[in-house]
């Protein structure tokens, strides 16, 4: 069963699904099936203007958070910034969708903007191997929403098989498994190494 969302998200993400609709006559289903019509909005989405740029950002980051938490499952943690709310999977893995929508308009990480995948500590090894695994794309493709909900589906489903594996672990095991250990770490999709600790 899934958890109940937060109203701020539902209500950024109801206007999302306005914002596309008005602009491109398309109606947001909440499902991958419809997630490239958010990526071909975000691709006309001018980035002159500060205040709308963030409202586009806020709007469908928690709109793409949605797609992914009724796919995978997780929680949302919110925070005052709606920049910094964080989705988190069931294996622990998380990440901030702002981050990855502002990424996907400018086709390019931002430093003002996490836009990586975390993971507890011991999970590190397997995601690296995971993303290592799964070759190259294209800038385009890398950046989209598509793309990375391809790669989250692809870690977590890795992730899920790990943590049945461990499940004969000591109890320490499964506080990790379930993101509840203390510290995370994070790591570039494309990258080899993490990142370092996300504080």
């Amino acid at each position: 069963m899934l958890e109940p969302v937060p109203p701020r998200v539902r209500e950024y993400a109801d206007q999302a699904v306005s914002y596309v609709r008005r602009a491109l006559g398309i109606q947001l289903e909440y499902d991958s099936n419809t997630l490239p019509v958010l990526d071909h909005y975000l691709r006309t989405v001018p980035d002159d203007q500060p205040a709308a740029l963030e409202l586009v950002v806020a709007t469908s980051g928690a709109y793409f958070g949605e797609v992914v938490r009724r796919r995978l499952g997780g929680r949302w943690e919110l925070a005052d910034e709606e920049a910094e709310w964080r989705m988190v999977l069931p294996t622990g893995l998380n990440f901030s969708p702002a981050g990855f929508v502002a990424a996907a308009i400018a086709r390019a990480d931002l430093a003002d903007l996490d836009s990586e995948i975390a993971a507890p500590p011991r999970m590190l090894p397997y995601v690296q191997q995971a993303l290592a695994r799964m070759g190259e794309v294209s800038i385009d493709d890398y950046y989209s929403l598509c793309g990375r909900l391809d790669t989250l589906e692809h870690v977590h489903e890795v992730l899920v098989a790990v943590a049945a594996q461990m499940m004969g672990g000591s109890p320490d095991d499964d506080a990790e498994l379930t993101g509840d250990a203390g510290g995370e770490a994070a790591v570039d999709p494309v990258a080899d190494e993490p990142s370092g600790p996300i504080n």
